[in-house]
Order: structure tokens, then C-alpha cells, then sequence
């Protein structure tokens, strides 16, 4: 008899590790849409009730987001919303990413999906910041925690994952409605050959990030 496949979900060793010492509130903090040549960079942000014992068997399957198929992300993105004790979604457009760089912007929609998520708590300051691979200096005043590949490792970082991967995805469906010929629903703005033959063809939408160099070089042919 064939053995059921298991469900591959991220840990909260680190979240239950912490909690042991008092810190209860912590938020997971992830982006999407860095490395795209057009939309926006979005991040989730999510704080997960670590005191329910049937936490990990209700977000069964939530992981890295790139890991996770387009349906699995849809349906668990409404369990996480339903289940967290406070999320939020940041972004920030391509015109804000070509004004002031990936990095400030990428931290500008974070901002803004912590602020979303702490409109929704009902305390006043989190207990902790779980980040991917990075520190936000900017926001010092908050205990921090980087985790190389928290999206695997953290189970509030791969919520906010998934949460900030949905809700971009769904933007670009929505810019493929209004630019077709780019193809967005599919690629989802990533530097794919199919959209780098687009590019050359139809040249640079209003959504492309102009700053970034593939899109660049179409500009400056034209110019």
C-alpha cells in the first residue's frame, strides 16, 4: 500500500524557543517582487497566536511561498488572515522603486504592512521582529531576529510569505488584463525570455521598474 505523502510545513522551533523566554508577540516579516522588472515589491507581515497548541496542524502546508503552488498559497493565504492574531500587507509601486532604490522600497512596504498588521493588534508594540536573512535598522527600537531562509525555517515568515506572494501575484493578473501583450499573469514580471522578447517588441510600460537595467537598455536603444 502506497505511503500518504507528508505535508511539508515550516517550524516553530524558533517562535516556540522564544516564547519560552516571554516573548509571545512576534511578527513574521517577508517581501516578494524584488528581483521582478515590473509591478510592485510587497511584503506580508504576520503574528501568529504561539500559545494555541493546534497552531502547526491549522497551517498545515504553510512554507516557503515559492515552494507552494498557486492554489495551495490562495487557500492557505485565508486560513493565516484567519487564524493570526494580526496581519498586514505593504507595497511599494515601480515609480516609488525607481525614486529611491529596491532597498528603501522593499523596507518602505514593509513599513507599511506593519503598520496595517498593528491597526488590526491589540497591543501597542510587537515582542519581536522575525526577518529573512536581514535586519531593518530602521526599526531598532524592535528586538530583531534574522533567520537565513526564514521562509523555511519560521513558520510566522513563511505566512507573511505567502500572504505578501498572493496579493502580488493577484496584482499582476490585474496589470495582464490591462497590458496583455507583456504576458504579466504569467511571469508575474520576472525577467523570463518571454517577457525580455516582449520588452523588445512592444517596449517599456508605465509599470516596468526603469531603473533596473534589462529594461534600461530598452529605453536607452530607443533613445
Amino acid at each position: 500500500m502506497p505511503q500518504k505523502r507528508e505535508t511539508k510545513t515550516a517550524s516553530l522551533r524558533h517562535e516556540r524557543e522564544y516564547f519560552a523566554y516571554g516573548i509571545h508577540n512576534i511578527f513574521g516579516i517577508d517581501e516578494a517582487g524584488r528581483g521582478a522588472w515590473a509591478g510592485p515589491v510587497s511584503a506580508g507581515v504576520v503574528c501568529l497566536p504561539l500559545a494555541e497548541t493546534k497552531l502547526g496542524k491549522y497551517l498545515t502546508g504553510v512554507r516557503d511561498s515559492k515552494q507552494m503552488t498557486a492554489r495551495q498559497r490562495k487557500k492557505l493565504s485565508g486560513t493565516i488572515k484567519d487564524v493570526a492574531i494580526a496581519w498586514g500587507i505593504g507595497s511599494a509601486s515601480n515609480d516609488e522603486i525607481d525614486d529611491i532604490g529596491i532597498n528603501p522600497a522593499t523596507k518602505l512596504a514593509m513599513k507599511r504592512a506593519l503598520e496595517e498588521s498593528m491597526a488590526k493588534a491589540d497591543f501597542d508594540i510587537p515582542d519581536a521582529l522575525f526577518l529573512d536573512s536581514l535586519l531593518w535598522p530602521e526599526m531598532l527600537h524592535i528586538p530583531q531576529v534574522s533567520i537565513i531562509g526564514g521562509d523555511q525555517r519560521s513558520l510566522s515568515i513563511a505566512a507573511a510569505s505567502v500572504l505578501a506572494k498572493t496579493w502580488r501575484d493577484d496584482v499582476m493578473r490585474q496589470l495582464d488584463e490591462e497590458y496583455p501583450e507583456y504576458e504579466f499573469a504569467v511571469h508575474k514580471g520576472y525577467g523570463t525570455a518571454k517577457h525580455h522578447a516582449a520588452l523588445k517588441q512592444y517596449g517599456v510600460s508605465s509599470v516596468h521598474r526603469k531603473t533596473y537595467r534589462p529594461v534600461r537598455e530598452i529605453l536607452d536603444h530607443e533613445d
